[in-house]
């Protein structure tokens, strides 16, 4: 992720049969109003979040395009050899909180999944400490609509799963992309 101390990390997630992605976009302080603001722009009447698998492709390519214009970078983390979606997101998450204590990270952002919410903080509650990093990142588990910058790694996410020209529309963004858990 590199080291930038403070940045905030906001991470989303996709699964398919066939893989599984784990995406943190990467923002430093000081972008943190004017991307909130670009994301909160792309919203339309009555919506309270954007999420990409359910918009249309002319918005998808709207979310994209905005994206790439912004200061966020964006690292995924590959889970795919791993075949149990709950150790995929397992070493996921280690991944990302070993790389966050790295890079002195102050924030760590997860969407929240009911479902997942009380396995990820024992295992962030662990990681955070094995990491060394317990006293300096915070972690989080806001829903979507309560953080627009988680939907950033659902958009990234989406598209690069998806591949072809979709992942072509948000490779400007993304950094790196690291293989977990094989």
């Amino acid at each position: 992720m590199g080291p930038v101390p403070g940045q905030h990390i906001f991470v989303d997630e996709t699964k398919a049969p066939r893989h599984y992605l784990m995406v943190a976009a990467v923002v430093l302080p000081q972008d943190l109003v004017s991307l909130r603001q670009a994301m909160r722009g792309l919203l339309l009447p009555g919506q309270r979040r954007t999420h990409f698998k359910s918009e249309s492709d002319s918005r998808r390519r709207a979310i994209a395009s905005t994206i790439c214009a912004t200061a966020v970078r964006v690292v995924i983390y590959n889970a795919s050899a791993v075949r149990d979606q709950r150790e995929a997101r397992h070493a996921c998450l280690e991944a990302i909180v070993t790389d966050a204590a790295e890079c002195a990270a102050q924030l760590l952002v997860i969407e929240r999944d009911d479902s997942l919410w009380e396995a990820d903080r024992k295992l962030l509650y662990q990681q955070v400490r094995k990491a060394g990093c317990a006293e300096t990142l915070r972690y989080q588990h806001p829903r979507a609509h309560e953080e627009s910058l988680l939907w950033i790694p659902d958009a990234v996410a989406w598209c690069w799963a998806k591949g072809g020209d979709w992942r072509r529309r948000v490779e400007p963004v993304v950094h790196a992309e690291y293989r977990v858990g094989s």
